[in-house]
Formats: structure tokens, C-alpha cells, sequence
């Protein structure tokens, strides 16, 4: 037991967790920003190009409701397909956006990694080789 809690705290002590926590909080946020694009932007220009349908509300009633005296008995069952084409159109959204941003970090790393990587410059001699190759000549001019 007390290894595993030492374990634990080895991973939470590493940063992990909380680069998770920060991209479970932007991913959720960037969520709803894609979400509201795609049900106040996207759904009604397809609704205007497929004659003003609403998507939201499309659906194959597979049992109607069953009312009786004013009252719902039973609520209706139905397949909502307009809610599933809207939720698919999010799903590619969001999967774009993240094969761009995952394209763009990549190239990022891989320019950053030949920098890096860059052979360095061959020296020239250094001052105390240059001075012995100077004594060396002198020695031999005499």
C-alpha cells in the first residue's frame, strides 16, 4: 500500500496530471465553442439550403406518445437524427481542428529538433596551437 501511494505521488509530483487537467479544461471549453458553431452557425445554413428545415428537431417517431385526459401515459420513442447529423458535424470539426493544431505542433518540433541538431562549426586552432606553430616556424628560419 505505501508503495503505491509513493508511486502516486511520483506521477502527480511529475507534471502530468495537471498538463491532462489543463488540456481536459481547454479541450472542454474548445468543445463548446465547436458545439455552438456548429448549432448556430453550420445547422442553419444547411436548414436554408434544404429549404429551412431545422435539423435539431428531425426525427423518425418509431412509437407516438400515448396521451390520455391531457396527460402524457407514455412518452413517444423516437430515433433523432437531425441531434446525430449535428453531432457528427462536431465529432469533424473538432477532429480537423485537432490534426491541424497536431500538424503545426509537429513541424514546430521537428524545425526545433534540426536546430538542435545542427553540426557545429569546425573551430579553428586554438591561440596556444597557433603560438606553438609560430615558435615551431621561427625555429626553422633560423
Amino acid at each position: 500500500m505505501k508503495k503505491g501511494l509513493k508511486e502516486f505521488k511520483e506521477f502527480i509530483a511529475k507534471g502530468n496530471v495537471l498538463d491532462m487537467a489543463v488540456g481536459v479544461i481547454i479541450g472542454g471549453a474548445f468543445g463548446k465553442i465547436v458545439t455552438s458553431l456548429v448549432n448556430d452557425i453550420f445547422m442553419p445554413l444547411l436548414g436554408l439550403a434544404t429549404g429551412g428545415a431545422d435539423f435539431s428537431t428531425k426525427k423518425v417517431v418509431l412509437s407516438p406518445a400515448v396521451v390520455e385526459a391531457g396527460e402524457v401515459v407514455k412518452e413517444e420513442s423516437a430515433l433523432l437524427y437531425g441531434s446525430f447529423i449535428q453531432n457528427i458535424i462536431d465529432f469533424l470539426l473538432i477532429a480537423i481542428c485537432v490534426f491541424f493544431f497536431t500538424k503545426a505542433i509537429t513541424k514546430a518540433m521537428d524545425k526545433f529538433k534540426k536546430e538542435e541538431e545542427k553540426p557545429e562549426e569546425p573551430k579553428g586552432p586554438t591561440q596556444e596551437e597557433l603560438l606553438t606553430e609560430i615558435r615551431d616556424l621561427l625555429k626553422e628560419n633560423k
